[in-house]
């Protein structure tokens, strides 16, 4: 190996280190946005406890004083980030990740929201280790520094992007960060989606061709037909901007209420669900000669998932469903059931080496595997500390660890094997 090239990994190495945890190069970027690295939720940690003990795996530590709301976490090295209320406002907190001590808050704007029983930022943060970007429950997007949390920029869904529709539950979307830009669905007149430098917040495009209202549900990137895309879903449908421009090139017809999930995507197949008796649908997007068609191949509105996520893992999708709150399996190119269980109720979902941590709204914490072949539990657990609230905010596994965060506390388990 070149000798500066050799140096150059020492160094890195060194620097990813920090007190008891060190973080290797492959984890650096493993869960810096909503959904991780490729938005689909699926954390790429392995060697993981195949079967918890009596009363969980082992807490590492706890973080108190982070705020009210329902933010989830993003990690960057050796730091964590996320929202929280707090009397004078609303705040994107970063963490230590060794222990969850504070290291910085910056106030993003007004505490509150529409929803006086659920109050509170629903954001997640994005970082690129030298910034992070953030959305209050209002409308203010929000960039940072990380090294201690000074304003870098400032944008406004309604001043900026001319958003004139607040909705129900406040501005929920969390931003997707893709390179040198941020995306971002501020919805209304002006266009739906808008396009970033994230470097200093200028537009670079916005989608002028779809004017909906903002839903709750974020953007995913994907590469359809040769043509880098952002996928995105509103009360009225589903579409597809082009990366470069946002010209928009396809759009599925899919009514809707309060729309929360992030769709899925795979092979030409494009999966939405929500609540509200909607359930889930399934888009074919194909091309020919430029251009770009949506047909619907599937549906089932009995297979509704409000707002607890859905993974995709081999040819199966894993949800969680508001009927019963049912454990579901469904195979991910026909929408058929595969199974569906009983597991923990309605419940929010994570995902990693095979494995579901299935997170109840108002109970346990179970492990269980992603198998098409049944309902296979591998252990469950009872949250300490819970709050007066639903625990709405997905589970994040990254580093061997899993992070649980129940409005003012995030909690750290190990979920190391061995």
């Amino acid at each position: 190996m070149n000798k500066g090239i050799s140096s150059c990994l020492v160094i890195a190495a060194a620097l990813l280190c920090s007190g008891a945890v060190c973080v290797s190069a492959a984890e650096v970027s493993q869960w810096y946005q909503w959904r991780g690295p490729n938005r689909d939720g699926i954390s790429k940690d392995t060697g993981l406890l195949r079967q918890w003990p009596a009363g969980g795996p082992k807490l590492v530590w706890k973080a108190v004083g982070l705020g009210g709301g329902f933010s989830g976490v993003s990690l960057w090295r050796d730091r964590i980030f996320t929202m929280g209320d707090r009397e004078d406002g609303s705040y994107l907190v970063a963490l230590n990740r060794v222990d969850g001590k504070p290291l910085w808050s910056a106030k993003v704007g007004k505490a509150g929201g529409n929803d006086p029983q659920r109050p509170g930022p629903r954001c997640t943060p994005a970082t690129d280790g030298a910034r992070v970007i953030t959305l209050g429950q209002y409308g203010e997007l929000v960039c940072v520094d990380v090294a201690a949390g000074k304003e870098l920029w400032r944008k406004s869904y309604q001043d900026d992007f001319g958003a004139t529709t607040v909705p129900r539950w406040n501005f929920s979307e969390s931003p997707l960060l893709d390179g040198d830009r941020v995306i971002c669905l501020p919805g209304g007149p002006k266009g739906a989606m808008a396009a970033l430098k994230k470097e200093t917040g200028d537009l670079v495009w916005q989608s002028k061709e779809v004017t909906d209202s903002a839903s709750y549900s974020s953007v995913i990137p994907a590469e359809i037909a040769g043509v880098r895309q952002y996928v995105a879903v509103t009360d009225i449908q589903v579409f597809g901007v082009a990366a470069a421009d946002g010209k928009v090139l396809w759009r599925g017809n899919r009514a809707a209420k309060n729309v929360i999930p992030t769709p899925l995507y795979r092979d030409g197949i494009v999966f939405i669900s929500s609540g509200y008796n909607i359930g889930f649908h399934g888009f074919r997007i194909t091309a020919e000669n430029g251009a770009f068609k949506a047909e619907q191949i599937y549906a089932d509105p009995k297979i509704a998932n409000q707002h607890g996520g859905s993974f995709l893992v081999g040819d199966r999708v894993y949800t969680s469903i508001d009927s019963g709150g049912l454990l579901t399996c469904l195979d991910f190119k026909t929408g058929k059931v595969v199974w569906q269980d009983k597991s923990v109720g309605k419940a929010s979902l994570g995902c990693a080496d095979g494995l579901l941590v299935v997170r109840s709204e108002n109970g346990p914490v179970a492990l269980v595997e992603a198998t098409p072949e049944g309902y296979r539990e591998k252990g469950r657990f009872d949250q300490p500390d819970r709050s007066k609230y639903n625990s709405w905010p997905h589970p994040v596994i990254a580093g061997a660890r899993l992070y649980l965060r129940d409005q003012d506390i995030l909690l750290c388990y190990d979920l190391k094997a061995g």
